[in-house]
């Protein structure tokens, strides 16, 4: 029954397709008449409606482009084309897998309903990727807070480095030696400073990657005490002063939206019980002596 509702529709969407492009409901538009004689490949208007389609979908799925900046972030060290197919495939499986579930349910409390099948198929379908794209998001955002959190740690060995005696670039390369994300940020951006590109421009296209406003500033701040010759280890104290700070305001925020989430389940859950618990034995009591 339902291979009989897909073909139905598909080869219902076929006819519609074929009477919407015969030749016989439109007239020759100027673009179709002129681009034969210039050697253009026929009309562009099933391009641009393409076009139009990959837009809107992609607005909702996840662009390409924002989808390679959200991947830099947890890959700072890859190209982003291998990662964005991979990506995709995801989607497409998280996007068969939603159908195939929205399918079961519909399946188990409708029946075989032609309407409920295909809503079933486009649920589905849409949930699925947007799911697998929801999953991305919440990664980028745990990656983006670890970046935050190693920071001042990072920022305070950089400046012991730099007051013992060592350039930029070995007390990068000493404290990229350690574990966490920022430090494999590091390593990634050493590793093109190997193969010629200068160091400034390999921190600063990794904060653009990263899109971290507190790495940000440390970076301009380290290209700024570089550039004009001010002390190092001092500007990288103070950098590390300041990504602490912006930590710990950062907790306390944090820390505030948890005790009002906390607040839920007291007023909600824990003082209707508590009030049931301490009026319930008094009215039994009346009731008893009425």
């Amino acid at each position: 029954m339902i291979a009989g509702v897909l073909l139905g529709t598909l080869a219902g969407v076929g006819a519609l397709l074929v009477l919407a492009g015969s030749p016989w409901r439109r007239g020759p538009a100027l673009d179709a008449r002129v681009l034969p004689y210039l050697g253009a490949p026929g009309s562009r208007r099933a391009r641009d409606v393409l076009r139009v389609v990959g837009t809107a979908v992609g607005s909702r799925l996840g662009s390409g482009r924002a989808v390679t900046e959200r991947l830099l972030v947890l890959h700072p060290d890859a190209a982003g084309g291998p990662e964005l197919a991979a990506h995709r495939a995801e989607q497409v499986l998280w996007s068969c897998a939603g159908t195939a579930l929205a399918l079961a349910g519909v399946w188990a409390g409708a029946g075989a309903n032609p309407v409920a099948v295909v809503a079933a198929m486009v649920v589905g379908g849409l949930g699925g990727a947007l799911a697998r794209d929801e999953l991305l998001a919440r990664a980028v955002r745990r990656r983006r807070e670890e970046l935050v959190a190693d920071l001042p740690a990072v920022a305070e060995l950089l400046a012991l480095s730099v007051a013992a005696g060592e350039n930029v670039s070995a007390a990068l390369d000493r404290v990229a030696a350690g574990g966490g994300p920022l430090c494999e940020g590091l390593r990634a951006a050493l590793g093109r400073v190997r193969t010629g590109t200068p160091l400034l421009d390999a921190l600063a296209d990794l904060a653009g990657r990263w899109q971290v406003p507190p790495f940000s500033r440390f970076v301009d701040a380290l290209a700024v005490a570089v550039e004009a010759g001010s002390p190092l280890a001092d500007v990288l104290r103070a950098q590390a002063a300041d990504a602490r700070d912006a930590e710990h305001r950062r907790l306390t925020e944090a820390g505030g939206r948890q005790e009002v989430a906390m607040m839920v389940p007291v007023v909600f859950g824990i003082l209707p019980t508590v009030v049931v618990f301490a009026v319930y034995p008094g009215l039994a009591q009346l009731q008893l002596t009425n």
